[in-house]
C-alpha cells in the first residue's frame, strides 16, 4: 500500500497524514447532523467496543466472586496482576512484534521515520527505550492499574460504591456506558495539564516524555504518581450510577486504550486494506510537548488554544505561542 496516497513525508523521513484532525463534531458552533452521524460509529468501533468486550471477559472469567473480593488477600491480588500483565504483554507486544521488530510495514504510515530500537540514550534504563518502556509498563504501569482495580473491586464488594443493574436502571447505566470515553478524555486532560506544570513535569511527567518517538511499550511507561493518577479515572465510578463492569470498562479504556496513542503509525496494514489508528493526535503531543493534551472528544484543547490539527495554520499558531513564551521568559531573566 502506498502511504503517500494518504499523506506526505519530509526530507527526514517523517510523515504527516493529509487528513486534518478535528474535535468531536457536536462541539462545533454549528453542529452538522450528517457529520455527527458519520462520526458516531468511530466513537464505538472498533476500539471502544473492544475495550468493553475485554471488561466483560474479565468480569466473567478473571475477577473473583464477591465474597472473595470482600477481603484483601495476596492470592487473588497477585493473580489479577499477573493476568493483567500477560494481557498487556500480549496486546502491546503484538503491535511491537509486527510493527517494530518484524517491521512488516517498514516505515509506511509511520510518523517518525526512525525506530526507537535503533537509537541508544542514557535517559533510558539500560540505554534502551524498548527495554526501559517495557519494564516500566509491565511493572509500574500494570502495577498501578491493578492497585486501583483492587481498591475499586473491594469497594464494590463491601457496598462502598453504587452497583446498578442494567435491567433495573437501563437509562442511567446506558448513559454511563456512552460517556465512558468522554470521561476518560476529561480526566486525562485535567491530570495531563497538571503534570505539565514545570516542577511536576521535571520530577514526574518527564519519565513518559523521554520517549519522543513513542512505540506501544511507551504507553504506560510512567512515573508511579502519574500512573496512579491516570488509572484513577476508575474512581469516578464511586460517585456515578455505575457497576463493576462499567468501572472495568473505564479501566480497560485507559489500560488497553493507551496503546492507541503510542502506536506511531497512522494505519496498520491488513491484507489489501488498513486499520486506522487514533495515534496522530497524541503523537503531536509527544513531538511538541505543549499541544493536544487530550484527543479532541472533549474540546478543552480547542477552547484553551492548545489544539493542533496537523495543519500549517496550527503549526504557525503553536510557534507564535512558543515565541511569546520565550519572550516572557527572557524579559523576566533580563
Amino acid at each position: 500500500m502506498d502511504d503517500l496516497q494518504f499523506g506526505k513525508r519530509n526530507k527526514r523521513g517523517d510523515r504527516a497524514p493529509d487528513a486534518r484532525l478535528d474535535i468531536a463534531p457536536f462541539w462545533s458552533r454549528r453542529p452538522d447532523p450528517v457529520k455527527i452521524l458519520k462520526w458516531v460509529p468511530g466513537y464505538f468501533w472498533p476500539w471502544s467496543l473492544f475495550f468493553f468486550a475485554t471488561a466483560l471477559l474479565w468480569w466473567r472469567f478473571v475477577i473473583p466472586d464477591t465474597e472473595t473480593l470482600k477481603t484483601l488477600s495476596w492470592g487473588w491480588v497477585l493473580r489479577l496482576y499477573l493476568i493483567n500483565a500477560v494481557a498487556i504483554a500480549l496486546y502491546y507486544g503484538a503491535f511491537e512484534l509486527r510493527l517494530y521488530w518484524q517491521r512488516a510495514q517498514g516505515t509506511r504510515f509511520k510518523y517518525n521515520g526512525k525506530f526507537p530500537g535503533d537509537q541508544k540514550s542514557d535517559v533510558f534504563w539500560f540505554g534502551s527505550q524498548n527495554i526501559d518502556n517495557a519494564v516500566r509498563t509491565l511493572s509500574i504501569g500494570v502495577g498501578s492499574w491493578t492497585a486501583v482495580e483492587v481498591g475499586m473491586l473491594w469497594a464494590y464488594a463491601n457496598g462502598y460504591a453504587p452497583w446498578l443493574g442494567f435491567a433495573e436502571h437501563p437509562v442511567l447505566v446506558g448513559l454511563v456506558f456512552l460517556f465512558v470515553p468522554m470521561l476518560h478524555e476529561a480526566h486525562f486532560y485535567l491530570i495531563h495539564r497538571l503534570i505539565h506544570i514545570p516542577v511536576l513535569y521535571k520530577w514526574i511527567h518527564s519519565v513518559h516524555h523521554n520517549s519522543v518517538n513513542p512505540s506501544p511499550w511507551s504507553s504506560l511507561s510512567m512515573h508511579p504518581i502519574e500512573a496512579l493518577a491516570y488509572f484513577g479515572v476508575m474512581l469516578w465510578h464511586l460517585i456515578l450510577p455505575s457497576n463493576p463492569v462499567l468501572a472495568l470498562y473505564q479501566l480497560h479504556f485507559a489500560g488497553f486504550g493507551a496503546a492507541g496513542g503510542h502506536i506511531g503509525f497512522d494505519k496498520i496494514e491488513l491484507g489489501e486494506g488498513a486499520l486506522d489508528t487514533p495515534a496522530y493526535t497524541h503523537y503531536l503531543h509527544h513531538k511538541y510537548f505543549e499541544v493536544n493534551y487530550a484527543d479532541g472528544v472533549v474540546p478543552f484543547d480547542y477552547l484553551f488554544g492548545t489544539w493542533h490539527d496537523g495543519s500549517p495554520e496550527a503549526q504557525a499558531r503553536m510557534e507564535a505561542r512558543f515565541a511569546a513564551k520565550r519572550a516572557r521568559v527572557n524579559r523576566k531573566a533580563g
